[in-house]
């Protein structure tokens, strides 16, 4: 497909969304398959956490965008999860918080949740990479 007319997949995470693209990455590989058919678009924020996302989310997918994605691949809950530091500083958000926050966003009520991966790794740890699909 030539021109402005392909299709949008927009990757929105964090680290392992911007690190997608290296050589090898998933990202990396999704942009090979679909080249020429659909544009991958590449919004990875390493360190950000579900509380960061909420506060950009108007600015990366504005709703009066004349091209709104076909597909969103969303992940954040790693760094969500990482214990908190004493001094309250860093990336973890509560549990009830993170739940909430998925709550907040557009993608829960605009787009049908796919998978909700919850892992348990020593101590109750959480993380929901979400694989979103438009029904537009």
């Amino acid at each position: 497909m030539v021109g402005p007319s392909r299709p949008q997949i927009v990757l929105f995470g964090s680290s392992i969304v911007q690190m997608s693209f290296h050589v090898g990455g998933w990202g990396a590989i999704l942009a090979d398959l679909y080249s020429r058919k659909a544009d991958i678009v590449l919004r990875g924020y390493a360190g950000w956490n579900s509380r960061n996302a909420l506060q950009v989310l108007n600015q990366i997918f504005p709703q009066d965008a004349a091209v709104q994605p076909s597909l969103v691949i969303a992940y954040y809950g790693g760094n969500d999860a990482i214990h908190p530091h004493p001094s309250g500083l860093g990336p973890h958000v509560p549990l009830l918080e993170y739940v909430e926050n998925m709550k907040k966003s557009p993608f829960i009520s605009r787009y049908i949740l796919f998978e909700v991966l919850l892992k348990i790794i020593t101590t109750i740890a959480y993380s929901f990479p979400v694989l979103l699909f438009d029904l537009g």
